[in-house]
């Protein structure tokens, strides 16, 4: 006969994967994906047993970090356009989804590398990110305070490379200063110019020549099968996992 569960032990079952998802966003951000899951345990002040319960393998659980990151942002996004005006609630949320991702890269690049996920609960989280910053960038344009033309894909883009340049600094305030420099490019009164191509002295970049989606870097066009349009795997993953985001 099967014993009830009491809610007692339901509400320790919260606590204890909360936990379990607390300290494997620190030890992935810290450790990268090797993290075994024995550290991850150890850090949640609960046996291995406890995290496998939860999560019946370490994708599961890489799924669930990622989906509650997603989670938080939404949340900070709808606090944000609950208690500010738009264009400030827009930019604060864009800082804080830079400041809380820029240690995810390493989520990102599983979930990019994996041509299974996204899974139900990412892709529902996916969702509501999408939802509330589309929400927020569009109240912001009609207050004026973001230039029209741009659309969440610009936006996710942005800050995608804001996190990025933000986790290759290690001052962090300068970091800071040059990702408000960005983000301030979506603001009306910011001034766009062309698209340079940079040569070398040996003119080895010309224009017209068939450049990488990611990182602009000249591609060896073939003369049969599809188009290239990303110079290899590394920036071939930077752009599905922009795709997955937004």
């Amino acid at each position: 006969m099967t014993a009830a569960i009491s809610g007692g032990d339901r509400a320790d079952a919260r606590r204890n994967r909360a936990k379990v998802l607390t300290a494997a966003g620190e030890a992935l951000a810290e450790h990268g994906l090797d993290v075994p899951l024995g550290e991850i345990a150890r850090r949640a002040g609960v046996g291995a047993g406890t995290v496998y319960r939860h999560f019946p393998s370490k994708q599961a659980l890489l799924e669930a970090v990622f989906a509650q990151h997603l989670n938080d942002l939404v949340a900070s996004g709808e606090r944000r356009m609950a208690q500010l005006a738009p264009t400030e609630a827009f930019f604060g949320f864009l800082l804080d989804v830079v400041r809380k991702s820029h240690r995810r890269g390493h989520l990102c690049d599983v979930v990019a590398a994996d041509a299974s996920w996204p899974r139900p609960m990412l892709t529902a989280s996916v969702l509501r990110f999408r939802q509330v910053l589309t929400a927020l960038l569009q109240a912001a344009q009609r207050a004026g305070g973001v230039r029209d033309g741009i659309d969440p894909d610009d936006v996710v883009s942005l800050t995608v490379g804001c996190a990025s340049m933000l986790a290759a600094r290690r001052n962090q305030a300068a970091g800071f200063r040059l990702v408000q420099l960005s983000l301030d490019s979506l603001r009306p009164a910011a001034t766009v110019t062309e698209r340079q191509i940079f040569r070398d002295g040996h003119g080895a970049h010309r224009e017209g020549v068939a450049r990488c989606e990611e990182c602009g870097a000249a591609l060896t066009v073939q003369p049969t099968g599809r188009p290239v349009r990303y110079c290899g795997a590394t920036c071939r993953q930077r752009a599905h996992r922009r795709r997955l985001v937004g």
